[in-house]
């Protein structure tokens, strides 16, 4: 590790199978997904309750009815605030949450709503950070509200391109709330966003995809890969991009 930081690596999962290869290959938090092709979706309640049950790593599920925008109505607030409750009762250790007002502020007064219902669990504010308009003012109100941590690109679609912001961030942040790097952070670039920003939490999905174990492959779907591949992380990425930081 580079000088005496401690660092956190949270791996985006996308199910049973992509979790139990996150935490063999020692992340030391999920961020529970369904969808990441859609930027990650609720997972099921069988999902969430058989993850809690199998592992004692510190999970966070994402809150996201949906996917697309991060504008809600007011059913899907309530939506929300149930699967917040929820994961409370289930004993996770924190969630994932991000909503937006139509002028591109942050909508405090619901956030601020589902960081309560949470309580005492850790809320991490997501990406729709950077789809904010101001995001040094968004950074205080989360601060005065309770959030643990904001993932952030930087207001970029990849970290790399957004690390000035990132550091800026991080800067202001004086260690009030975690800045959290995510979006295109791989291996070959983890050190130098560490070194460039400061930041010591970092956030990948390590995405890949394996081969079917079908051995029956219909003709008519024989070139559809959706049919016959499956979302992947290989335990060994997991321990090379935390290596990467050595």
């Amino acid at each position: 590790m580079m000088g005496d930081k401690k660092y956190i690596i949270e791996i985006a999962t996308s199910d049973f199978l992509t979790t139990q290869s996150a935490v063999e290959g020692g992340a030391d938090r999920i961020e529970l997904c369904a969808n990441l092709a859609e930027g990650g979706t609720t997972p099921s309640y069988g999902q969430l309750k058989q993850c809690r049950e199998a592992f004692n790593t510190t999970i966070y599920p994402i809150i996201r009815p949906r996917g697309g925008d991060f504008l809600y109505t007011a059913e899907e607030f309530e939506i929300m605030l149930q699967d917040v409750k929820l994961c409370k009762q289930l004993g996770y250790d924190g969630v994932v949450i991000g909503l937006l007002k139509e002028d591109g502020s942050l909508d405090i007064k619901s956030t601020t709503t589902l960081v309560e219902a949470a309580y005492p669990l850790g809320v991490t504010f997501h990406r729709a950070f950077d789809r904010c308009r101001d995001p040094f003012e968004a950074m205080e109100e989360l601060i005065n509200i309770g959030c643990e941590r904001i993932l952030t690109s930087g207001q970029q679609p990849a970290a790399p391109q957004g690390l000035e912001l990132i550091a800026q961030l991080q800067k202001a942040a004086d260690e009030r709330i975690i800045i959290m790097p995510g979006s295109g952070v791989r291996k070959d670039n983890i050190k130098i966003l560490a070194e460039k920003t400061g930041c010591t939490e970092f956030h990948s999905s390590l995405r890949g995809k394996a081969k079917t174990k079908m051995n029956f492959i219909h003709p008519s779907f024989a070139g559809s890969e959706e049919s016959y591949t499956n979302n992947s992380i290989l335990p060994e990425e997991v321990r090379s991009f935390r290596d990467a930081l050595a």
